[in-house]
């Protein structure tokens, strides 16, 4: 037998819902397609899907994010392939996020790498000529 997968949806334990909607949504331009509340929601953009859910719960949440959960999720990147990595740099940069150009790394992908709130890396790539 064969598992027939469709797709994969990465699940992201965030901070602060409305932190996060700032700017997957309307920062990056996801598309909120599901929601509950201020704890969990379902984003698309173009192919890719992406589930946010608070970590805490309202009434057990710390006054601000844990800085070793933050550090630890330093090494989760999640890769998008994004024709236009230079476009997306430039539009990034006129809304004010501070991101380093772009570059293409030995295996030939140009890369343009985005941290999100809660420390998770955002790789939008596409393959180029070395």
């Amino acid at each position: 037998m064969l598992i027939h997968v469709n797709e994969v949806v990465t699940l992201l334990e965030i901070f602060d819902m409305p932190r996060s909607l700032a700017f997957y949504r309307d920062l990056l331009g996801f598309e909120v397609v599901a929601s509950a509340g201020d704890d969990w929601a379902m984003l698309k953009l173009g192919g890719a899907s992406l589930m946010l859910n608070t970590r805490y719960e309202s009434d057990d949440r710390p006054p601000g994010p844990d800085p070793a959960r933050v550090a630890a999720h330093d090494d989760t990147e999640l890769y998008f392939d994004c024709e236009n990595v230079d476009e997306t740099y430039s539009y990034l940069r006129s809304k004010g996020l501070d991101v380093d150009e772009p570059r293409i790394v030995h295996y030939g992908m140009k890369q343009l790498t985005v941290i999100d709130p809660d420390g998770f890396r955002l790789v939008f790539q596409h393959e180029t000529e070395i």
